[in-house]
């Protein structure tokens, strides 16, 4: 079967914040009049991803939102934080920075950028309209083969030269299908007229010298959110979260346990919990039609419960 063509990716800026500047890519919204009405959307990526892993979703989207998305500091385009640091924290920090230049978001991330959403909603709850996490990064002790490799990666002087044999012994090309097979399902639905430049930019990231520094960082920032315990876990950040939630798994993803729907449903205050079949870590990509209805079905119950609200604090005077 023929792919089709895949749409080229949102074409993006650089954005000051507070001393440090991050990439934005922005999907044209509709023409007219309604486009002052769209509600902003902010997408946040994964480890090792970029704000290319939202361009088919955000063009599902952007009839109804205006969507954006990010590069984190020290991915993508973005340049690394002035204080170097890669910590769910501070990542947080730098996303509300940029909520606050638009005001509050429909907030959209994956992986270690479904954990950074996480926080700035629990955080910044005004920055907030409604949280979509798929995959997110959240602790879970189940052992998972995939993940071995982000502890030694973040061991200082072990994870620079893993991090240097690997690229020695693996050209990009390689690389590049290595991650595909691991975070799709079906490696098969990746688009393949987009292969060759997903070859090229990782190549590029191989000559940045802050490169290897970042993806050391995320990963010993990801190892310590999992061992964070009591009210220093991240689950307990999910529990403060009031924002109307959304969180989906993928049913063969090999990152994040799908049984973690479970601890999810429990957690979360006011949440819908979707495990998509036939899809891994990044459902955004592999089942981006499956995602935005989903996404399709929260606002459309937000909408719903804000003016139920504001019914019942507005009520209208009786007629007569």
């Amino acid at each position: 079967m023929t792919q089709a063509q895949p749409i080229p990716h949102w074409p993006g800026r650089l954005v000051p914040l507070d001393g440090q500047q991050v990439y934005v890519r922005s999907a044209p919204g509709s023409e007219g009049a309604e486009s002052a009405l769209m509600e902003p959307a902010l997408f946040v990526h994964g480890l090792e991803g970029s704000s290319r892993n939202w361009t088919d979703l955000m063009d599902l989207l952007r009839p109804r939102l205006a969507c954006e998305a990010v590069d984190l500091p020290g991915f993508g385009e973005s340049p690394p934080r002035p204080d170097g640091r890669y910590s769910v924290a501070a990542f947080a920090q730098t996303v509300i920075a940029l909520i606050k230049k638009t005001g509050p978001v429909h907030l959209i991330g994956n992986s270690l950028g479904g954990a950074v959403c996480v926080k700035v909603a629990a955080a910044r709850p005004r920055l907030v309209r409604t949280l979509t996490l798929i995959s997110p990064a959240l602790p879970d002790l189940r052992p998972r083969l995939d993940l071995v490799r982000f502890p030694v990666i973040g061991l200082p002087r072990v994870g620079p030269r893993l991090i240097r044999q690997y690229q020695a012994a693996l050209p990009p090309e390689r690389r590049v299908a290595a991650v595909i097979a691991t975070c799709y399902s079906n490696p098969g639905l990746f688009p393949q007229a987009r292969f060759a430049a997903e070859v090229a930019e990782l190549s590029r990231r191989d000559s940045l010298e802050y490169a290897a520094a970042a993806l050391m960082g995320s990963a010993r920032a990801l190892t310590s959110e999992f061992l964070r315990k009591d009210r220093h876990s991240p689950w307990r950040d999910a529990a403060h979260v009031t924002a109307p939630t959304l969180v989906i798994y993928g049913q063969h993803d090999r990152l994040v346990d799908p049984r973690a729907a479970g601890r999810a449903a429990h957690v979360f205050r006011d949440a819908r919990i979707v495990v998509l079949p036939r899809t891994g870590h990044v459902a955004q990509m592999e089942r981006p039609r499956l995602v935005a209805a989903e996404i399709g079905i929260l606002l459309a119950s937000a909408g719903a419960s804000a003016e139920a609200e504001q019914a019942r604090e507005f009520p209208l005077a009786p007629a007569g």
